[in-house]
């Protein structure tokens, strides 16, 4: 435009032929002057005034980083943030009080905050409280109960729930309720279909665990995991995370199986249920592949519940405020400067032991042994 108008043509010729307004050649025309092309400044300014009008002066702004240090050394309160130095600037008297957002923005400009930012952590590896799994060289088996689900004319149904760590490897009984007979039932047609995982990892639910109310009570899913020589894990109670899978599982199961459809029986439910699954299983057979080796299910192999457990049970728990760990109903004293912390309790019923590891999320390949405490089970008749 500048070179067209130097060359002779008119700003009515020159805004018509680049489609500006007049004022718009008229303005460029006047940023040109008449300077050489290359050495004009063409970047758009900053429009309004140089200095706005609401910004607070220098003199407040020094004071206001003058009364944090004098708060910071002298406060009886030990308080020196933006409510503490504005309260002091009213005080003092001063006039047109700056706001707590604005004292905050000017501690933040002059870089007089203390910079205490929260630092994001990477996420541990998927099973890292079990050092085998989290290595991948074990496969795990969560499972869970959905409860609470009702059809339409009062039929109460509740869903056995099953999925792996690695290979997410998914299963689903729907039943009227579950009971830890079920549970066993469908444990092993599982297992013997798909084979042994090295774990299953259960919630403290007294159809996994077994009856709370007496101390030294292995339940039926605890025995049949033990029998088959798969380690039973219980996670701490009331704790996120360690149920995760099984969790996203429960709630896509109901997501696009329950309330996805309406059901008429119970036998439509897991019909339903079963497609499901089998979808499941299909889209996530090559992971199911690549999963650690399973072991076969024993061949003529019957469940003896009054054989007296041997193996391993874990116990993932939380310590008191006095270091010690609820295990099978006993308080176990464990480390007085470990309270409130995560711990693993191997409960070995072989060596008649238990061995309790310290578990931090920031550091999880660091275990160490915190104490072993000796541990005989009562060996008595299982009640069938």
């Amino acid at each position: 435009m500048i070179s067209d108008l130097r060359r002779g043509d008119s700003i009515h010729a020159v805004a018509r032929r680049y489609g500006v307004a007049r004022s718009t050649v008229r303005y460029w025309s006047r940023r040109a002057g008449v300077d050489r092309l290359d050495r004009v400044d063409w970047s758009d300014g900053v429009r309004g005034p140089r200095r706005p009008a609401n910004k607070t002066s220098s003199p407040v702004e020094d004071r206001v980083l003058h009364l944090r240090r004098e708060l910071k050394e002298t406060s009886a309160l030990g308080e020196f943030g933006a409510a503490a130095i504005r309260s002091e600037l009213e005080r003092h008297g001063v006039e047109s009080l700056p706001s707590l957002r604005t004292i905050g923005r000017i501690l933040e400009r002059r870089g007089a905050l203390d910079g205490r930012k929260r630092i994001r952590r990477s996420p541990p590896p998927r099973g890292w409280y079990l050092p085998e799994a989290a290595a991948g060289r074990a496969e795990l088996d969560s499972l869970d109960i959905i409860e609470g689900l009702v059809i339409q004319g009062g039929c109460d149904v509740e869903v056995l729930t099953a999925t792996s760590l690695h290979g997410g490897l998914v299963a689903a009984w729907v039943r009227c309720g579950i009971t830890a007979k079920i549970a066993v039932n469908a444990l092993q047609e599982h297992w013997r279909r798909f084979g042994l995982p090295a774990y299953a990892q259960f919630d403290n639910d007294t159809v996994f665990q077994g009856a709370h109310q007496h101390p030294d009570s292995i339940g039926r899913v605890s025995r049949l995991c033990l029998a088959l020589g798969v380690i039973p894990v219980f996670t701490p109670p009331q704790e996120t995370g360690f149920q995760a899978a099984i969790e996203n599982f429960n709630g896509r199961w109901q997501a696009k199986v329950w309330t996805r459809f309406t059901h008429a029986s119970r036998q439509a439910l897991q019909a339903q249920s079963a497609k499901f699954i089998t979808a499941g299983r299909r889209r996530a057979a090559a992971r199911i592949e690549q999963a650690p080796q399973r072991q076969p299910f024993p061949e003529d192999w019957k469940l003896n519940l009054q054989k007296p457990p041997q193996g391993c049970v874990i116990f993932l728990r939380r310590t008191s405020e006095k270091g010690e760990a609820t295990v099978l109903g006993h308080a176990f004293p464990v480390d007085p400067h470990w309270a409130h912390r995560l711990v693993r309790a191997e409960v070995d019923l072989t060596n008649t032991c238990i061995r309790f590891h310290a578990l931090r999320r920031r550091d999880p390949t660091c275990q160490p042994l915190l104490k072993e405490i000796p541990y005989e089970f009562p060996q008595r008749k299982f009640y069938e």
